[in-house]
């Protein structure tokens, strides 16, 4: 398993339309095959930046996600209010404290 962040940063005044349509979408998201956790987080000092941390299985569950029409639909929409290019990392989770 694996975790991929996603930086976005958009206009102040579309954050509404990207927090909407995250709440509609993000039960598709989580359920997809492969996807394991999905949290979203808005920056303290920057309440247009946000990110995302999801958890996959498998790079293949990532790539068919990103493949599907699913990821097609949520990204149209969501890249229009981009005010700066987002940012992606995939990452392996060496350590978790409880």
């Amino acid at each position: 398993m694996f975790v991929r962040i996603v930086k976005m940063s958009f206009h102040e005044d579309k954050v509404d339309a990207f927090l909407d349509n995250f709440d509609k979408v993000k039960g598709h998201i989580r359920n997809f095959p492969g996807n394991r956790f999905l949290e979203l987080y808005r920056d303290r000092e920057n309440p247009s930046v946000f990110f995302t941390y999801s958890y996959w299985e498998r790079e293949e569950d990532l790539e068919n996600y990103r493949q599907s029409e699913l990821f097609n639909e949520v990204w149209a929409f969501t890249k229009q209010f981009f005010n700066n290019k987002p940012e992606a990392w995939s990452v392996d989770k060496l350590v978790t404290l409880q």
